[in-house]
């Protein structure tokens, strides 16, 4: 993931900004629990494509 692209999206839910996760290729965003997915190195940044984190996963970081 580009690091000036990740440095400029923010989640569009809550406007917070967005952790990239390799092992997952997702884009996560902590303040609203959900993880975005990337595909072909494209974010895919629509709510309704994003999955819930579990909350392992909201606790980690």
């Amino acid at each position: 993931m580009d690091k000036k692209l990740l440095d400029i999206l923010v989640c569009p839910v809550t406007k917070a900004p967005l952790e990239y996760h390799a092992e997952t290729n997702e884009l996560i965003c902590r303040a609203s629990g959900l993880a975005y997915p990337v595909r072909d190195d494209i974010p895919v940044l629509l709510e309704s494509e994003a999955r819930e984190l579990t909350a392992e996963e909201r606790e980690a970081k």
